[in-house]
This record gives structure tokens, sequence and C-alpha cells, in this order.
């Protein structure tokens, strides 16, 4: 396994923003960094509050000109398109690197399996999932999950790529990117 201090090619992902309520796909992009420079952007989309969030990440690294180069899949938040549920550790098995989820604090689970279980579709599977991902764990100023790499690792790579506030790079420039190509700018805390 790669030691976080190694760590020089990783993708972040966002979603765009979304209307709440509605069926349909919710683009996604993806922000590749070599170290700490932005070398290029995925994208793509998931069904919104669906179930294909996992397979859609895994093919748009995977068939990416950065394939053989990312060394690491960084997530704000372990779902998109609202409850599109990324299973981590599916997708660290299908790409065969590292996944990190990454949020500015713990989430209210109570709240979230609540949502999950009464008023998503599917949303006892997503359950399973958020579940199976584990316990959020502090590293670096912010939370996290893990799929493939040492809380070490974890809390290795936060302070790498965390330069200009507590999330890191790769993923405040997803933000970014997703907020300004879907509303004309960017906006919000990033």
């Amino acid at each position: 396994m790669t030691t976080g201090t190694t760590f020089s090619h990783v993708v972040g992902f966002d979603d765009f923003p979304f209307t709440h309520g509605r069926r349909g796909n919710v683009p996604v992009v993806g922000a590749v960094y070599a170290g700490l420079r932005l070398e290029g952007i995925l994208s793509g989309s998931v069904r919104q509050d669906g179930a294909n969030a996992t397979r859609n990440l895994a093919r748009l690294v995977a068939e990416s000109k950065f394939a053989r180069r990312i060394q690491l899949v960084l997530l704000q938040g372990i779902a998109l398109g609202g409850f599109n549920v990324i299973d981590v550790h599916d997708l660290n098995r299908r790409l065969g690197i590292p996944v990190l989820v990454v949020a500015r604090r713990a989430p209210d689970l109570a709240s979230v399996r609540e949502a999950l279980l009464t008023r998503v579709p599917g949303g006892a599977r997503k359950w399973a999932l958020v579940e199976r991902a584990g316990e959020m764990e502090p590293a670096a100023g912010v939370w996290v999950q893990r799929a493939g790499l040492t809380p070490e690792e974890a809390d290795l790579v936060i302070r790498r790529f965390a330069v200009h506030g507590r999330i890191p790079e790769p993923l405040r420039a997803a933000h970014l990117i997703a907020g300004g190509m879907a509303t004309g700018q960017s906006r919000g805390r990033t």
C-alpha cells in the first residue's frame, strides 16, 4: 500500500447544486491533482437519490486518462446527488486505490438514518452502506471515513492537501467548479 506521504495524485469529487425532491441526474465533477497543482477535471453524473454513484465514480476514474496515476479518491461526504450513497469499500475494491470521505463535522447519524429509512427509496440498503463505511473519526481538524488507508495516512493526506482551510484542495476545487458551472459563479463556503 502507498503511504500517506507519497500520495501525489488524487481526485476529489463533489456534486452540482440541485433541487431537492425532483428526479433525474445530478452532474458531478472531479478535480484531479498532481501534488498541489490542478492537473485536470473529470465530469459525469449520478441519479438523484439513486444507487449508481459507486459504479459511476469507478467508471469515471478508471476510464480517464489519469487512471494510471490517481492514487487516492477524496469524497466530500458519503453521498452525491442527495442520497445516492457511495459504497466506499466497493469503490476501493473496484479501483484498487484508497478512498477517503471528508466532512467538516461529524454527521447527525440519527437524522440520516431517519431520512433514509422513511423518505428515500432503497433507504435500508443505503443505510447499510453508511454503517458499513464505519464511524467517522477525527483527522487533522475534519471528520473522515476511510477504505484502504490507515488513520495516520488519512491524517497526513488531510494535512498535505488542506492548504486553504480544513478541506483538502481537490475537494475545495471540485466544490467551486461544480457551483460555478451550475449557477454561473461559485458561492458559499468551500
